[in-house]
């Protein structure tokens, strides 16, 4: 009896350790649990910061190069304007130039005339 006693002593000591045990290791699986998720919310907050900073610069880099490229198109705009200025001031001093040139023609051409007919006039009364 004294051995069935004993045993049954032994086995609640077992009993007793293996439930601490338990308990102890219940309470390590709620911290880690914890940390884990203390861990988990400053990885996510943390991302959602560097979302955001990253959404700011490419907005911040987006309005850069389409001011850039405004400017760019003014840029171009304002050559092109000079140019086609440049063009119609030429092109209206040709045209200028071809109207003197064609009253020219007109006034020797009628000229022309006017000599041959007095030419043939003067053959006639020989």
């Amino acid at each position: 009896m004294e051995q069935e006693t004993m045993l049954k002593e032994i086995l609640k000591a077992l009993e007793l350790h293996s439930n601490h045990m338990h308990t102890k290791m219940q309470e390590m699986e709620n911290r880690l649990e914890t940390k884990m998720e203390e861990l988990e919310n400053r990885l996510e907050t943390k991302m959602q910061k560097m979302e955001n900073g990253l959404e700011a610069k490419m907005q911040k880099m987006g309005n850069q190069l389409r001011t850039e490229m405004r400017q760019m198109v003014e840029n171009l705009e304002e050559k092109m304007n000079e140019r086609f200025n440049r063009l119609e001031t030429k092109v209206d001093s040709l045209r200028i130039e071809l109207s003197e040139t064609q009253e020219t023609v007109d006034f020797l051409s009628s000229k022309t005339l006017q000599h041959e007919r007095k030419i043939r006039e003067l053959y006639r009364q020989q």
